[in-house]
């Protein structure tokens, strides 16, 4: 009768074990997804500051709201819409890629055709 209690109480031991290490792992792929996170945002009140590295009250507030969203299971391309809606998108820095702002992200291709065309223009007419 002694044993089987033993085992109970070992089998409860073993489980909450389980728990709390689960609940600090837990914890700690939040920290890290934060972490990741905030330093792909840029500080509105600092010099080109990311929201991770900056002590001001924005970013705390900023780190506050990242965290609070992961933790209710938000995906970090929802919070980033999410800031971007309400800072604009200057606090991403790296930009999205959207209609608004396809032109920006193929100007330099589109000058480097340009540029080799030119080349190739004044190539063949060097050689004739």
């Amino acid at each position: 009768m002694k044993s089987n209690h033993f085992f109970k109480i070992l089998n409860i031991g073993i489980l909450s074990f389980i728990f709390f290490a689960f609940t600090i792992f837990a914890n700690e792929n939040i920290d890290e997804r934060v972490k990741n996170l905030t330093l792909e945002l840029r500080c509105m009140t600092c010099q080109n500051q990311s929201i991770y590295d900056s002590d001001a009250e924005f970013s705390n507030d900023i780190k506050k709201i990242v965290k609070q969203k992961l933790q209710e299971g938000e995906s970090e391309r929802n919070i980033k819409k999410f800031l971007v809606e309400r800072y604009g998108e200057y606090i991403l820095f790296r930009p999205l890629m959207n209609y608004n702002n396809i032109f920006l992200w193929s100007f330099p291709f589109i000058l480097l055709i340009i540029g080799l065309f030119f080349v190739l223009i004044k190539s063949k007419g060097n050689k004739v």
